[in-house]
């Protein structure tokens, strides 16, 4: 059994509640801006998180909710365009620290980094929102504690496609057993698992009905002392909360 060696992070739903708070918010002041009468709810919302990707899911919203809508002819320009004004509203909200970690993200980033355990981000978001969010909840350089941020457009693939991690790997020059992963969704997991990567999840509101029986161990969230997390599936071994010592016994179980 190979000795874990750095830890894989996915962004929205597993670091923060991103999405309901976040990019939905923002994906409707781009729209506003855009002068479209477009509004997604939090129900709407969460059908179109089965498409992972900003552009794809507008592209999912207009083939699947709003057929009506006439594409201009310049329609791969106009979704980028819709995107750009997107993340710059998320990163503005960002900004105002609308949007704060998870219970326990942060405590289990700072045991790994007071330990030297390699860490890196493994999300389909763009680069700038994960800086943004990064720099809003743990401070200005923080970005540089990951070794590797596998972000956005960088494979052609994004999740449920293994490959974004497969990359992130070979960044690492690691092996998918030298590293266990951190996801939320049912698209996480599929990227995780088709790498091979062991996986702990932490559910929310948007994936608590989502098929993880491919993870290691599924929770409601990390947890910390005085907060102690639910165990939904998989062996905690005794512990309350995640903590690097926890983490270690799920990849090597």
């Amino acid at each position: 059994m190979s000795t874990l060696q750095a830890l894989l992070f996915d962004v929205d739903g597993t670091l923060a509640d991103t999405e309901k708070d976040g990019h939905r918010p923002a994906f409707n002041m781009a729209f506003a801006e855009a002068g479209l009468d477009w509004n997604w709810d939090e129900a709407l919302y969460g059908e179109l998180l089965a498409v992972t990707g900003g552009k794809e899911r507008i592209r999912f919203y207009l083939e699947k909710f709003n057929t009506d809508f006439v594409k201009p002819d310049n329609f791969d320009e106009f979704v980028k365009g819709l995107h750009a004004a997107k993340t710059k509203f998320y990163t503005q909200l960002m900004a105002e620290g609308k949007i704060p970690l998870r219970t326990g993200v942060e405590n289990l980033i700072n045991q790994a980094r007071s330990e030297d355990m390699r860490m890196a981000i493994v999300t389909t978001t763009t680069p700038a929102n994960v800086t943004a969010l990064l720099e809003s909840t743990l401070g200005q350089g923080s970005e540089d504690w990951f070794e590797v941020i596998a972000a956005g457009d960088i494979v052609p693939a994004k999740k449920p496609a293994p490959d974004i991690y497969i990359w992130a790997l070979e960044q690492m020059n690691l092996t998918a057993n030298d590293a266990i992963a951190f996801e939320d969704s049912s698209n996480g997991i599929q990227s995780s698992a088709a790498a091979n990567v062991k996986t702990i999840i932490t559910i929310n509101d948007y994936t608590k009905e989502d098929d993880f029986s491919a993870a290691d161990l599924v929770l409601n969230q990390m947890g910390e002392q005085g907060d102690a997390f639910e165990v939904l599936a998989g062996d905690a071994f005794g512990h309350s909360f995640l903590d690097l010592e926890l983490v270690k016994k799920v990849h090597a179980a």
